[in-house]
């Protein structure tokens, strides 16, 4: 989102799959865009319900996963995962400053406040895929 230093791929991401799920197409373009030059694969969703009803379930490594989004929220998206019986790790983003320090849910590992740098953003992936 805010380029700190040139950004070059993450040890092993080639082969994880993150879920980008967002309702602001242009956070979802550039966190897409991000997570293909740090060497991910990223498939978009513009809401939880879409991602729910996509084949990206069976491959998702990690969500990254806005916390406010129109329909379902992201926090609900995880309780109705883990109903299911999937725990894929989960990265929160969020604008709302009050919403970030909340506890986290079980699943996510880290909660970033909206605009966050490329930096905190590959920490975060590193400690998500490293559960």
């Amino acid at each position: 989102m805010h380029a700190e230093t040139p950004t070059s791929p993450i040890r092993g991401a080639s082969s994880e799959t993150v879920a980008v799920i967002d309702d602001d197409r242009a956070v979802r373009e550039s966190l897409t865009e991000l997570l293909a030059a740090l060497g991910f694969r990223a498939k978009a969703f513009s809401s939880a319900e879409s991602f729910l009803q996509s084949d990206a379930l069976a491959d998702t490594r990690c969500l990254l996963l806005d916390v406010m989004l129109a329909g379902m929220s992201g926090p609900e998206l995880l309780r109705r995962l883990a109903l299911r019986g999937l725990r894929i790790p989960a990265i929160l983003i969020t604008a709302h400053e009050m919403t970030a320090l909340a506890p986290l849910p079980l699943e996510a590992s880290a909660c970033l406040l909206k605009p966050f740098s490329d930096a905190a953003l590959e920490r975060a992936l590193q400690k998500a895929l490293s559960r």
